[in-house]
């Protein structure tokens, strides 16, 4: 009966955290397990449901109860991306994450891969062309020498600008110009994340 429990409160959290992925445009799926968490009295993080778990019930969400809104956003959040994009096409720009996938929610953020010479050039860039943003740094997983296991692990921490459209937050992360080689890891499965350059966004908005 306590597994069955356990079980259950954990598919609690983890449908709880969908919601917050899906309704709030929260991103972090850390961030969201520890809040379905506490909202729901599990203080154990062996409770706590893996990345996964929240992605596939985030899938569900979407389709159960925004199937209507959510397809139409994603379109919106992609053909923003895409105009992004192109103004920024000079820095090899690549989409990435929730948007890309399919899974973004209502308010969720734009993630986009640059590659350039020096993060200089971007800034220079923005300021010449008088877009508003702020500036970070992100940490990523990557495939170190295309190994597989974990000790192929490797994180690096690059740069993030974030700027502020109508349709929401769009993040910029700025890579080396090789680093186009080198893939990140997604957040919710640790698999290679996909990335798409102008032409292929252009395509998949062709498409759905």
């Amino acid at each position: 009966m306590a597994k069955e429990n356990s079980q259950h409160l954990r598919q609690l959290i983890a449908q709880q955290a969908a919601r917050m992925m899906a309704e709030e445009g929260v991103s972090d799926f850390a961030y969201a397990k520890k809040k379905a968490g506490r909202q729901v009295g599990a203080v154990e993080n062996s409770i706590l449901p893996s990345n996964a778990e929240i992605e596939e019930e985030l899938k569900l969400y979407n389709a159960l109860f925004l199937s209507e809104e959510q397809p139409e956003n994603l379109r919106e959040l992609r053909v923003n991306a895409l105009f992004t994009m192109q103004l920024l096409e000079r820095f090899n720009p690549h989409l990435t994450g929730a948007v890309l996938d399919g899974t973004a929610g209502l308010m969720a953020e734009t993630h986009i891969h640059l590659f350039a010479d020096s993060i200089k050039e971007v800034e220079m860039f923005l300021l010449n062309q008088q877009i508003p943003f702020d500036v970070n740094e992100k940490s990523y997983r990557v495939m170190n020498d295309g190994k597989r296991d974990k000790k192929g692990d490797n994180r690096k921490t690059v740069p993030v600008f974030t700027l502020e459209t109508e349709k929401g937050l769009i993040k910029l992360s700025v890579f080396d110009v090789d680093d186009i080689r080198v893939a990140t890891k997604r957040t919710a499965d640790g698999s290679n994340a996909d990335r798409l350059n102008v032409e292929g966004v252009k395509s998949l908005l062709a498409h759905v």
